[in-house]
């Protein structure tokens, strides 16, 4: 992307990420940087928006700028401000999207940057992983080889799904079982900035071994994207949660470099990408699940004890989602299980059983969501399923926290 069509804005917090998602919507190129940035990378920018100018007097910076704050961003010609500014101001043609050209812009730098080596991809079967594998197949060809690596953290007969789903491409596809070392790992570990970055450096470990087996040294991709970036505190922008990709990350990998083709993409993007690459609609509209897995969805200590908890009440609130037809309206839909126990009666018997938190979201770019409004019969029919069909779970409860405040998972 030339700079000249390129705007930044200052990072100060959640709404310059909103005002980044609404940019890359008018079909412009923007980042979000460190304040103390902004005016270093200045002059290789087509302009600026400041999302609080009491705190960088726009001046300063030598190029076109946007005093755009909250208020601004709420106002009802808040998109017309924004496209002036960026097609009349700074002049930015208001081209940038996922077409042909951009993917094939993305297929030279992946060869690039592999410089002829072979490239394992650490493949979770997500959407950013899966649109991922697709790139670097039409980049790099039988140079490619996908690790699966089947932490024990995942939903209830999650592994086999995603091993059915890639195993029958044309792609070189490994599955390694993984789960007693993960939760060898994080045995006494409660909290959850911890949990992260073992589980992501244990990937990285887990991905150094099998590559070693191949027999040859290799070049690393992982789907990173730019939440992922922004959220983990990383380019100077302020840390929400590491990512497992991210702040998980050693320094001492034993890889010849490590290639992030959509570190700069939001989530909406990486599925227009995966849309534009012709891949199967229920790949690209999966749900997120985090690369942690259940790891972030068990508060406190994570045992083989609670995952054998969560996952089936997990499936059970999925299955009457889906059920009630509701699934194709909710961007995320999960169960946590959480670290309190609670007072309860069954059978005429006193009972103390695990709390259950049930989250179900609105959202289109996952920086922001809203928590949806999920009919009082579905909720009751998947409480009462839940505490009959799984004993050790006493009570659910529903979560009614947008984000922000709050974030998507609860870890």
């Amino acid at each position: 992307m030339s700079n000249r069509q390129t705007v930044l804005i200052p990072d100060f917090g959640a709404h310059s990420l909103l005002t980044a998602r609404r940019v890359r919507a008018l079909g412009v190129y923007c980042e979000v940087c460190p304040p103390e940035a902004a005016e270093e990378r200045a002059g290789e920018a087509a302009g600026i928006i400041l999302g609080d100018p009491s705190r960088l007097p726009a001046e300063r910076f030598g190029i076109p700028a946007l005093s755009f704050p909250p208020e601004a961003a709420c106002a009802g010609n808040a998109e017309a401000v924004l496209r002036g500014f960026l097609r009349e101001t700074c002049g930015c043609a208001g081209d940038w999207r996922m077409d042909e050209a951009h993917i094939e812009r993305m297929t030279e730098d992946i060869r690039a940057q592999a410089g002829g080596h072979p490239v394992v991809l650490g493949l979770s079967g997500g959407v950013d992983s899966s649109v991922l594998a697709a790139l670097l197949s039409r980049a790099v060809g039988r140079r490619l080889t996908c690790i699966f690596v089947d932490h024990g953290l995942m939903r209830l007969r999650e592994g086999d799904e995603i091993e059915a789903a890639f195993a029958g491409r044309e792609l070189q596809f490994k599955r390694v079982d993984a789960a007693e070392r993960f939760l060898a790992r994080l045995a006494g570990v409660t909290d959850p900035e911890r949990k992260r970055k073992i589980i992501g450096e244990e990937f990285i470990r887990v991905f150094e071994e099998e590559t070693r087996k191949l027999g040859f040294r290799a070049m690393l991709s992982q789907g990173t994207i730019y939440p992922d970036i922004i959220e983990s505190g990383r380019d100077g922008a302020n840390m929400i949660k590491s990512h497992h990709n991210v702040g998980g990350l050693p320094e001492d990998m034993d890889f010849l470099g490590l290639i992030e083709p959509l570190r700069e993409l939001f989530k909406d993007e990486v599925r227009a990408l995966g849309a534009a690459l012709a891949l199967p609609d229920r790949l690209v509209r999966r749900q997120p699940f985090p690369g942690p897995g259940l790891a972030v969805r068990v508060l406190g200590e994570v045992t083989a004890e609670k995952l054998d908890i969560l996952r089936p009440a997990d499936h059970i609130f999925r299955e009457e989602i889906e059920k009630a037809g509701l699934d194709r309206g909710l961007q995320q839909f999960f169960a946590v299980l959480t670290g309190l126990r609670t007072v309860g009666v069954q059978d005429g018997a006193r009972t103390y059983g695990y709390t259950l938190a049930l989250r179900a979201v609105h959202t289109t770019d996952f920086m922001t969501a809203a928590f949806a409004r999920v009919p009082y019969d579905v909720l009751d029919t998947v409480s009462r399923r839940i505490t009959d069909e799984v004993p050790q779970i006493g009570r659910v409860v529903y979560d009614v926290t947008s984000k922000p405040p709050g974030t998507i998972e609860w870890e």
